[in-house]
């Protein structure tokens, strides 16, 4: 029989099909979007059928847009309301300036994560954590590589027991969850709860949950979202999961403020430290800093895993680049060791992660904001109140005059450039800057806090992996093709080789 769950989302399915035939009214034609080029149907009706498509063919939907209006805008249906996608330079410009209260992105997150359902944070309005990890994480970066570097040698040995002569098969994605749970909490949480089990597992569930829950959620209308996240949602169990692991270290830590002041000797250089000392109010809370560690941990880890695993298959299906990117590692480490500095000159890392995520962006649509009010682009097109307008991922990303060659994978395709302008130290081609031609992590003030760390993790990763094994795919085995659904591109899991590297 199926289980529970099974059962539960089974009915919510089909109640959702009903509520999508009887509320087909809210896909009535609008003149301003009636104006704007589609992808696939316009009918009120049968627009929805472009909306189930989208969900599991939308690269070749996207693709096509880009190619009919570019540079220019299109559109295509989901489930509630339609995307208005910006394929031209100028167009991304709009998006990009266009004040909170035209173009919102939390209020776009809320359509796809039903963050209030399931992040389920104290004060949503509230997003001092974004804060903490532009200011305290990115700041710390060099200070905190060694604790980074540490744990990243401690887990890779722990998790890919190698040796000299025997190759070892490695589920690669799941190894990867676990290595950068545990490499990041290092930093949220420190030793020893950063090396506890149960407390990865928490983290990596808790974020597989709220996509899970919240792609569910959002499919109903708002009267409904409560009884339905209800239904459904383990989410309150886990944050108070999340108090207990946690718990010993605030009470801790809130006594020796309460004795010693804001600061003490020995303060902990951490996450949770800087969350601490920067909450205010329903915040500081031993619940409230529970649910950020959360929201932190769903943003790091499951985001820079699979990063890493798209430039592990890229470097497994490109071999050619191993030998290049070991001598720059072996070369920069003997001048500068294993630290930040040396990460900064490792160009040829850099560039390999960047042309990565340049051609296995996470997600097919980035920028994606919803409409407060209508908003009228450069072109004169005009998007009315309540429809999400987006960027596709290969827009520019693919631009045959941005990127020559935009299909073929160039690993030093950034190295190269720097190497051109007669520059090395130049900041533009480095997988952190962004840009109209360079979308992974956002544009302008909504860009990725936390791609500092992001990328230092990936890339040191990379870097330690090249230095320390050897690596291929199994026998006859190559890169899984990545899962395109709801707009995400997700890498599949597939088993990877290693053995300690023979010099």
């Amino acid at each position: 029989m199926p289980d529970d769950f099974a059962l539960r989302v089974s009915f919510l399915a089909g109640l959702f099909v009903v509520l999508s035939l009887f509320v087909s009214w809210y896909r009535r034609g609008d003149p301003l979007l009636d104006a704007i080029p589609t992808v696939g149907f316009s009918d009120p009706i049968l627009s929805y059928f472009s909306a189930l498509q989208f969900n599991f063919d939308g690269a070749r939907m996207l693709k096509e847009g880009c190619e009919k209006t570019r540079p220019g805008l299109f559109k295509i249906a989901n489930f509630r309301r339609w995307m208005v996608l910006a394929a031209g330079p100028e167009q991304i410009e709009d998006i990009r300036k266009a004040p909170d209260d035209a173009l919102s992105m939390i209020e776009a997150l809320a359509e796809f994560l039903e963050p209030k359902y399931t992040l389920d944070l104290l004060n949503m309005d509230d997003i001092y954590h974004h804060v903490v990890i532009r200011s305290n994480l990115t700041r710390n970066i060099a200070v905190i590589f060694k604790d980074v570097r540490e744990e990243l040698v401690k887990t890779l040995d722990e998790w890919i027991p190698t040796s000299e002569d025997k190759w070892v098969k490695v589920p690669i994605m799941k190894t990867l969850q676990r290595v950068i749970c545990c490499v990041s909490n290092r930093i949220f949480v420190g030793l020893p709860l950063c090396r506890n089990f149960d407390y990865q597992t928490l983290n990596l569930t808790f974020a597989v949950n709220v996509v899970k829950y919240g792609t569910i959620i959002s499919l109903f209308p708002k009267p409904l979202k409560l009884i339905v996240s209800r239904m459904l949602s383990n989410l309150p169990s886990q944050i108070r999961q999340e108090i207990e692991f946690i718990r010993p270290l605030v009470e801790e830590r809130f006594a020796k403020m309460e004795e010693y002041g804001k600061e003490w000797d020995d303060q902990p250089n951490d996450m949770l430290m800087w969350l601490m000392n920067e909450a205010k109010g329903v915040e500081r809370s031993l619940e409230g800093l529970a649910r950020r560690l959360l929201v932190v941990n769903f943003a790091a880890i499951h985001t820079t895993s699979q990063t890493f695993t798209q430039v592990l298959y890229r470097l497994l299906s490109n071999p050619e680049y191993i030998e290049p990117l070991r001598q720059e590692v072996e070369t920069v480490v003997a001048e500068e060791g294993w630290t930040k500095a040396a990460m900064d000159k490792m160009h040829k890392i850099d560039s390999f992660v960047r042309e990565t995520q340049r051609m296995d962006g996470l997600s097919l649509l980035v920028m994606t904001r919803l409409a407060l009010r209508p908003f009228t682009f450069s072109n004169g097109m005009t998007v009315p109140a309540g429809t999400l307008v987006s960027v596709p991922f290969w827009a520019t990303h693919g631009d045959e005059k941005i990127y020559p060659n935009p299909d073929t994978f160039d690993g030093f395709r950034f190295a190269k450039l720097r190497e051109s302008e007669g520059s090395t130290m130049t900041t533009k081609y480095q997988v952190v800057s962004t840009s109209t031609e360079q979308l992974a992590f956002g544009l302008g003030k909504h860009t990725c806090p936390g791609r500092f760390f992001a990328a230092n993790e990936v890339k040191v990763l990379l870097a330690h992996l090249v230095a320390t094994y050897d690596v291929k795919f199994e026998e006859g085995k190559s890169a899984p093709r990545d899962l395109c659904i709801f707009g995400m591109r997700i890498p599949m899991t597939s088993n990877v080789m290693f053995r300690t590297r023979q010099r």
